[in-house]
């Protein structure tokens, strides 16, 4: 069986909208043919997994040709369906399913030699194995998708599946749902309503929610937060179209139309008032970095003054130069051809006449409250040690304890260094004397989730390394200054100057209130 790269015609609408009436039944043979996420983990690999997501045919064709202990029929569903190979498609879904997959676009030729003209992908979700539907996408065949391609299984929806909660909640609003992946991923909700402006996207989405029983999931039409005027929700999850660029629209699912990080904007202006009290939303964003203003800055001024708790954490920065050849090779593009130079150009003219010095990605965590609004707007550029889903619950309610704080009710309430934190002694060739090191800096680090780094003096690691979770900070510096730890007229100025550097490893957890721990066992 060789694999021969092929082309192919996509479905129109009006065959989506037929093929969402037999998509369980497909799903239904997929898992016959035990087509899942195992299978293709068991055949491809973790080499092969990532030549997948790297778009690199060639490899993958050779691991699934040289499989073992999965059945040939297997094997043929996923060179159909992964790499586009021809099949029968009638030995493998029956005379009657083939037929209403032919009829509805989903395959081409004829029922025994057929190709897949979707893209069906097997995709572990909370656990649990998913069907997804979508246009194909240019990994697996050369193809350039066209202005209408409805994303499946990209990267940027698995970050969003990554750092999205999923514990149960009465109300969630997928918004911009694309193929509706995200939608999956909150089982345990009671009701989902999924959104996008693009109709093509809803068949897809639908004919994902029929396939996968998601019977409380309803897909609606219209433009961001129109469908669902005056609704508010316990959860919102959303990956916009966020593209940073001209007010065009070259790609449904990734240009917004709105200038610059305008569909950022949009979104975060838009949450309070769809959010209940307590509810959280988790998206993806992008922002403009503008000469002569930082873009914390730029992304406070999005927010309304009461109402929300607010984490933004930058995970890249890139300039308008690497920012636009990236996208132009999302949109299969060449930057060297003709098109990709004028597109260049207006885009490059369009960032420097805007004032644009990079633009940054990220993650947004979100909280409706009750009070002024409180934002935090960092850089998180380090490697994740755990997916950031159960950090973001755990930062709300750290924030949450926060705000109810004063500098006296810190110092009266009682730590504990959170397990797996390091002190870490810095020490530097000592370049004055030529011999020897000189001491250079004391951190404090977690060694999990976001891995975060403080600096903090010797006296700062006395304090920490005396917490302890039966006692006030105030009493432990007190106690510490009894034993002559420190100078006992000097106690009030560091209880003050202790207070905001507890505030702030509070906030990254690295010391935990002992109140937390108790409320979460």
């Amino acid at each position: 069986m060789t694999f021969s790269p092929s082309t192919f015609t996509p479905p129109t609408d009006q065959q989506l909208r037929a093929f969402v009436d037999c998509a369980e039944e497909f799903a239904t043979a997929l898992r016959r043919l035990e087509f899942s996420s195992e299978s293709l983990r068991r055949v491809l690999g973790a080499e092969g997994l990532a030549a997948l997501d790297r778009g690199e045919p060639g490899v993958v064709d050779v691991l699934l040709t040289e499989t073992d202990g999965v059945s040939a029929d297997t094997v043929t569903a996923l060179r159909l369906l992964i790499l586009g190979d021809f099949a029968d498609a009638e030995q493998l879904f029956g005379a009657e399913l083939t037929v209403k997959l032919l009829d509805s676009g989903i395959l081409a030729g004829t029922a025994s030699n057929a190709q897949v003209c979707i893209d069906v992908r097997p995709v572990e979700i909370a656990g649990v194995d998913r069907i997804i539907f979508s246009d194909r996408d240019a990994s697996m065949n050369d193809h350039v998708p066209g202005p209408d391609h409805v994303l499946g299984v990209g990267r940027a929806s698995r970050s969003l599946l990554d750092i999205s909660s999923t514990s149960a909640v009465e109300s969630v609003l997928d918004l911009g749902a694309g193929c509706g992946i995200q939608s999956l991923a909150q089982p345990d909700a009671k009701s989902i309503v999924a959104t996008d402006i693009h109709p093509r996207a809803l068949f897809f989405a639908r004919a994902t929610f029929v396939a996968n029983g998601f019977d409380q999931a309803q897909a609606l039409e219209g433009s961001w937060f129109e469908p669902v005027a005056g609704q508010k929700f316990d959860r919102i999850v959303a990956n916009p179209p966020f593209v940073v660029g001209l007010p065009s629209v070259e790609h449904v699912y990734r240009d917004s139309g709105l200038n610059l990080d305008g569909a950022t904007e949009l979104m975060i202006r838009g949450l309070a008032d769809h959010l209940t009290d307590g509810g959280t939303a988790h998206l993806l964003g992008a922002w403009a970095h503008i000469e002569g203003e930082s873009w914390q800055q730029r992304i406070a001024s999005w927010l309304p003054a009461e109402g929300l708790e607010v984490w933004v954490t930058q995970r890249d920065l890139a300039t308008p130069a690497e920012y636009i050849g990236t996208w132009l090779r999302d949109e299969s593009i060449d930057p060297r051809s003709p098109e990709g130079c004028e597109r260049s150009r207006a885009w490059l003219e369009h960032f420097r006449n805007s004032g644009v010095t990079g633009i940054g990605f990220g993650y947004i965590t979100v909280q409706r409250i009750n009070g002024p609004t409180s934002a935090v707007c960092e850089e998180m550029p380090q490697p994740l040690a755990a997916p950031f889903a159960a950090e973001a619950e755990e930062y709300l309610g750290r924030a949450e304890w926060l705000r109810t704080q004063t500098a006296d009710t810190i110092l009266e309430a009682s730590f504990t260094v959170r397990p797996g934190v390091a002190i870490e002694r810095v020490s530097l060739a000592d370049v004055e004397s030529g011999q020897g090191f000189t001491e250079f800096d004391t951190r404090i680090s977690r060694t999990d989730g976001p891995a975060w780094t403080h600096s903090i003096d010797e006296s700062v690691a006395t304090i920490l390394g005396a917490l302890h979770p039966e006692a006030a900070l105030g009493s432990v510096i007190d106690i510490m200054a009894m034993f002559g730890a420190f100078d006992e007229s000097d106690v009030p100025a560091i209880k003050d100057a202790l207070v905001p550097i507890v505030v702030d490893l509070v906030r990254h957890g690295l010391i935990l209130p002992t109140e937390l721990l108790e409320d979460k066992q």
